[in-house]
């Protein structure tokens, strides 16, 4: 953490702070109406503390991608903003423009204001360096009106736009709160004390061949429990016939063309890698759990069985460091939630570091009952946690490294 900038660098009190957060939430275009998210509760936090120490704060953030139905106006974001971070929160139906410039002007300190959509102006999301990101729109309409950049939106870290990158160039930069956090955790994963166990299961085995690829071949995971599509991957790998329906659809997931990566990772680490012993299927809505040694089957593969729970959980038991990647199973159906339950009952009650991976993962401990503080860290991150665990660049943070060597902390 010591080669960037936090806000513990930085007396922000009479400051205008421009804080870029990720408050990117699900929207309904029957009603119109966006969800409320985990991802506005923890930014919340970040832009409280700022209130607090007297800043004046100014939130950048986007929703959706242009020609898109969640492509809309951030009035109601201030809303849940305002509501979880227990300070009001303004909003002005503008981004550079006058009425921004004019709100901006006006803030005292301890005021928020939050500023609509960044993705509506058209230079937004072009990749650019830095460099070439400081001259753009944005950059050059809000970073004469601020005196420190925060960047809080580790989840769009992976993305070289804008508002991203831009600031960095030009304005001293630290890494807000939430940033802060995944930064944290994912350098204890890249960094794990061992044995490093990682759980790779759900519906997106690329995320998961992804990590897998980065993380064996520098030796850093002793032990990849597969479960899920990934899971039924590496049987396929290892000659297993699945049965029609379950390669049809790894086929129309398009997992299928993943599976000449799994063999030849499986050729050099493959004692690393744990294949499910038993499975679970729908058995025209009943489970039936049958060994992989009685493969194939006529019906659809949805959970992992009793065997493979009893024998991950053993494995586990040894773990110093597990990242848990996607569930076991199919855990929005009650037949089928067994695997993902057990295996987070286990990993929640293990003496390691333990770290649950965004999206689907973080959904399903939810949904099954797990409190946050089961786990040593739940990301809210997605795409740019598999892009950090797997080793790609994140030009976000790299902005942040790059403009710690060019401004100074404060304190």
């Amino acid at each position: 953490m010591a080669d960037f900038l936090t806000l513990d660098d930085f007396n922000v009190a009479s400051k205008v702070v421009l804080l870029r957060v990720d408050i990117n939430v699900p929207y309904d275009p029957g009603t119109g109406r966006i969800s409320d998210s985990e991802r506005l509760r923890a930014h919340a936090e970040t832009v409280r503390e700022l209130a607090d120490k007297k800043a004046k704060v100014v939130v950048l953030a986007h929703q959706g991608r242009k020609g898109d139905p969640d492509f809309i106006h951030l009035d109601q974001h201030a809303m849940l903003l305002s509501k979880h971070s227990g300070k009001p929160v303004a909003f002005v139906e503008d981004v550079i423009g006058g009425k921004a410039e004019s709100s901006i002007r006006r803030l005292r300190e301890g005021e928020v204001l939050l500023l609509d959509n960044v993705r509506f102006l058209e230079d937004e999301t072009l990749e650019k360096p830095p460099s070439e990101h400081s001259r753009s729109m944005i950059v050059k309409a809000l970073a004469p009106l601020g005196d420190l950049f925060v960047n809080d939106a580790f989840s769009a870290a992976h993305r070289s736009h804008a508002s991203i990158v831009g600031f960095t160039e030009v304005l001293p930069s630290a890494a807000g709160r939430v940033m802060e956090r995944e930064l944290r955790a994912c350098e204890k994963a890249l960094n794990p004390e061992r044995p490093n166990m990682f759980i790779l299961g759900g519906a997106k085995p690329e995320d998961c061949i992804s990590i897998m690829r980065h993380m064996l071949s520098r030796g850093l995971l002793d032990r990849v429990l597969s479960c899920g599509l990934v899971g039924q991957l590496v049987l396929a790998a290892r000659g297993i016939n699945l049965g029609v329906g379950n390669r049809a659809f790894l086929e129309k997931k398009k997992a299928l063309q993943l599976l000449s990566e799994v063999e030849e990772m499986d050729r050099k680490y493959g004692d690393r890698i744990e294949a499910p012993m038993d499975v679970a299927v729908d058995a025209n809505g009943v489970r039936l759990e049958i060994p992989v040694r009685d493969l194939p089957t006529e019906h659809l593969i949805m959970d992992i069985g009793r065997e493979t729970v009893r024998k991950y959980s053993g494995i586990l038991k040894e773990a110093k460091t597990v990242v848990v990647k996607g569930p076991a199973g199919v855990y929005e159906r009650d037949e089928f939630k067994a695997g993902t339950r057990k295996l987070l009952e286990v990993v929640s009650q293990l003496k390691a570091f333990t770290l649950i991976g965004g999206g689907d993962t973080s959904v399903a401990a939810e949904q099954l009952g797990f409190s946050k503080s089961a786990f040593s860290y739940v990301s809210i991150a997605g795409g740019a946690l598999i892009t950090y665990l797997s080793g790609e660049p994140m030009p976000g943070v790299e902005a942040l490294r790059e403009a710690a060597k060019r401004f100074k902390p404060e304190v």
